[in-house]
């Protein structure tokens, strides 16, 4: 027996010199067959190679190629089943965004009856929207803030996705602030602690919702990011984040409670965030956009969100905002 190899997302991104998103956007269009193996999606060699063919104009060639195995029916032989026959007939729907509740959404989503197949991005907010604005992302969820409103999300979503039709329902609300070291030595309490000498922070690349809630802080406060130590060294999660100031690389950096717990350096909350999520209305997604709110709303998966911990699911399933 021979074993085809095969190739994550991040592999073929890799070997293409394509962004991950545009890999997923291939597989959703159909043109790069993927199946799923877990909780990740694989490439087939031979269905990579096919489609290199078929960029470069050899669509027949790669064609008549996958088409050799059929010729036993010719002697009365019934074409062998494989696993990736059932997986073509699915329509991909990536889910982006970084927090473990999407992950929980995929898994019931996988579970339902429909003609679906959950796929997961790790893009940060805005990110996420562009993506969704472009038709690289289905479900897109979001926790930004803006300093103008005070409000969360709606308005970065009412410009980004000028032209299209969506629904921006709540998935659940959490802490958002500093991590800090233990005993917080360094008395950092308020935004403009960030600037006292000798303080330093990690931050958030951009286009994440942390480093939107920094910019906006940081703008309200008039600070400048040259005023503060630390400010050009990004980091892509709150675990990671957490974690220089957890190895004392850095005396302080943002994110969610969850992270600090996790990794065990102190948290002081500064804002409760709402975390929503965004999906367009199109006829194509009314299925799947019901299954999403029938799974928000659910006892089932709101007691996987609690036994997560950190989370508020007082809003859980509410819709925050709609076009018509």
């Amino acid at each position: 027996m021979t074993h085809e190899n095969s190739y994550t997302t991040e592999e073929i991104a890799k070997l293409l010199r394509i962004s991950k998103l545009t890999v997923y956007d291939l597989i959703k269009k159909g043109e790069l067959p993927a199946y799923r193996v877990g909780r990740q999606m694989r490439v087939d060699q031979s269905d990579l190679e096919a489609y290199k063919a078929r960029a470069k104009g050899g669509y027949r060639q790669a064609q008549a190629t996958h088409s050799a195995p059929l010729h036993g029916q010719m002697h009365g032989q019934a074409p062998q089943a494989t696993d990736k026959t059932q997986p073509s007939a699915m329509r991909p729907v990536i889910i982006s965004g970084q927090d473990v509740s999407l992950d929980l959404l995929a898994n019931h989503l996988d579970k339902r009856e429909l003609p679906l197949r959950p796929l997961r991005s790790y893009a940060g907010s805005l990110n996420s929207l562009i993506a969704m604005y472009t038709g690289k992302a289905d479900i897109v969820s979001t926790h930004l803030f803006d300093g103008e409103t005070g409000e969360y999300n709606v308005p970065y979503v009412r410009r980004i996705l000028t032209g299209h039709r969506f629904l921006v329902v709540n998935m659940l609300a959490r802490w958002a602030g500093f991590y800090v070291q233990a005993g917080n030595p360094k008395q950092i309490l308020s935004w403009t602690d960030l600037t006292k000498p000798g303080v330093w922070m990690v931050n958030r690349e951009k286009g994440s919702g942390a480093r939107t809630l920094i910019e906006e802080q940081f703008r309200l406060a008039k600070i400048a990011g040259g005023d503060v130590n630390g400010y050009e060294h990004e980091e892509t999660s709150h675990l990671a984040v957490a974690g220089v100031v957890a190895r004392k690389e850095a005396d302080v950096g943002v994110g969610i409670e969850k992270a600090a717990q996790l990794v065990g350096v102190e948290f002081v909350p500064m804002v409760k965030e709402r975390y929503d999520l965004v999906l367009l209305k199109t006829k194509e997604n009314e299925a799947f956009i019901a299954a999403v709110l029938d799974i928000l709303r659910s006892s089932l998966f709101q007691k996987e969100l609690l036994a997560v911990g950190g989370y508020d699911l007082e809003q859980t399933g509410k819709i925050m905002y709609e076009t018509w």
